[in-house]
């Protein structure tokens, strides 16, 4: 690094690392007239299901939990079938949603799972920044609507909280 060049690649090798590590998605240094931002990217993987989900041991109605629409213009039908519900936690924004943290990991949430008010339930990514949707209340999440990668709108529910 030299006078007129005050970029140091050491610098951001060693914020790349520290990003890894501490599994951050974005870092920022500045000092002086220096300033150096990292961003690491996180694409989404598409799943495939090998084999349908096992069914609850407890039976629920069904006009109180919407089951997922899959197909084109399945949005519209998720919407329809789980706006209506006062357990139906919509999306804030629009955007692009993840149930896990990273490919490798496992879901923050399942049907099934028991949730406290506050707890990470997805996470949307909209305009390259990631945004945590937390649960509103506690409960048991009952239906989930979307799947990793896919595009929200708007109001879109997401999933259901009894």
């Amino acid at each position: 690094m030299s006078k007129n060049d005050p970029f140091d690649p050491e610098l951001v090798r060693e914020l790349a690392k520290l990003i890894t590590e501490t599994d951050l998605t974005e870092i920022e240094v500045e000092k002086g007239d220096l300033r150096i931002r990292v961003v690491r990217r996180i694409e989404p993987v598409q799943m495939q299901i090998a084999a349908p989900a096992p069914m609850p041991a407890v039976m629920v109605a069904p006009a109180l939990v919407p089951a997922p629409v899959a197909g084109p213009g399945g949005a519209v039908e998720r919407a329809k079938a789980g706006a209506g519900h006062p357990g139906a936690v919509p999306s804030p924004m629009v955007g692009t949603a993840y149930r896990r943290p990273s490919p490798e990991a496992k879901a923050f949430v399942d049907v099934g799972s028991k949730v406290e008010a506050g707890e990470k339930l997805i996470l949307i990514e909209a305009m390259k920044t990631f945004n945590e949707i937390v649960a509103p209340r506690a409960g048991t999440v009952t239906a989930i609507f979307v799947e990793d990668g896919q595009p929200v709108e708007f109001g879109e529910p997401l999933l259901v909280i009894e």
